[in-house]
């Protein structure tokens, strides 16, 4: 009878298992990949989301990861560029991760006339997709280095395309995005720099996601307070977390970010990004920095993007590990 008992017992607790499994794999995981492991830094902009199915995407490399053979990759299916600025497209990079301090990072090996972004995709063979004017120069420039020029994918404001099980939809972003005459090769990009002009690649952008466990997702990119904010992340996307710029001078400042969530977006959770400043040290949010001021306005839990540290979040965009 005790030996049947047992088995039962045994038998109950495996179930339970089984079946707390799915939920865990529910779950979309977050990783920046900053410029000091476990700190908040000037510098970082890049994370990697992983969508339950395998996915991951690589958003706005920018400088601290460290080039294509950066080990903390792994795999990349999918890039997204909000802008065409050197801290996110990566004009250079870090020389390896961690290297330098979170203040002085040492970005000192260049990625131009290709770009971060565009070396990594050629290494990962990964898509690029972008909105606006962008994808042409994407795709002549994995022509160029012998990849395929169909990688670089179209997504327009109002439409949307779907990527290995993601729906990436792109959505306004009030900011500048000229390209810098450094990406352009041969006699052009010498004329350009000498007269002090950029290429024109469109508007930028920011993304709204959507993963395959029904998580919407708002990237905003580098971005002023806009109406759509409130219309169309909110009002139809219905995004339930939001990764939102706050560094102040190039973007909105941590107040205006506070009530771009709070008033217009609207979402559940909220991760802080491009701060621009020091933002944590040994871990913990630095007293009377621009991160704190954005912690403190922002009325729903914000998320520090520590580097390294993996988070993750269900479907209505709470986080239920790693924060």
């Amino acid at each position: 009878m005790r030996m049947n008992f047992l088995v039962w017992t045994i038998a109950v607790g495996c179930m339970a298992a089984v079946i707390a499994q799915p939920a865990l794999a529910d779950n979309v995981k977050v990783t920046p990949l900053g410029g000091q492991e476990g700190e908040f830094c000037p510098q970082d902009r890049a994370m990697i989301f992983e969508d339950p199915n395998g996915t991951r995407i690589l958003y706005d490399a920018g400088r601290t990861v460290a080039g294509a053979n950066d080990p903390r990759l792994g795999k990349i299916d999918i890039i997204l560029v909000s802008h065409m600025h050197g801290d996110h497209l990566g004009n250079a990079h870090n020389k390896a991760p961690n290297s330098g301090s979170c203040d002085k990072p040492d970005v000192s090996v260049s990625a131009v006339p290709n770009s971060n972004t565009v070396n990594i995709a050629l290494a990962k063979k990964a898509k690029i997709v972008t909105g606006s004017e962008m994808p042409p120069f994407f795709a002549n420039k994995l022509k160029a280095n012998g990849g395929n020029p169909s990688d670089a994918i179209l997504a327009r404001f109002g439409g949307s395309v779907t990527v290995g099980g993601v729906k990436i939809a792109t959505v306004p972003a009030f900011h500048s995005n000229g390209l810098d005459p450094d990406y352009i090769d041969g006699e052009l990009g010498k004329s350009m720099a000498a007269a002090g002009i950029a290429g024109y690649v469109g508007d930028a952008t920011g993304y709204v996601l959507q993963f395959s466990n029904g998580l919407v997702l708002y990237l905003s990119g580098d971005t002023g307070i806009t109406a759509e904010q409130d219309k169309v992340v909110r009002g139809y996307y219905k995004a339930q977390l939001a990764v939102m710029n706050m560094g102040d001078g190039f973007s909105t400042g941590p107040k205006e970010a506070a009530y771009v969530i709070n008033d217009l977006v609207k979402p559940s959770a909220v991760i802080a990004s491009h701060a621009n400043e020091v933002g944590t040290v040994g871990g913990k949010v630095r007293p009377g920095s621009k991160t704190e001021t954005f912690i403190k306005a922002v009325k729903v839990p914000v998320h520090i993007p520590l580097s390294g540290k993996t988070m993750e979040f269900n479907s209505g965009g709470k986080c239920v590990a790693g924060c």
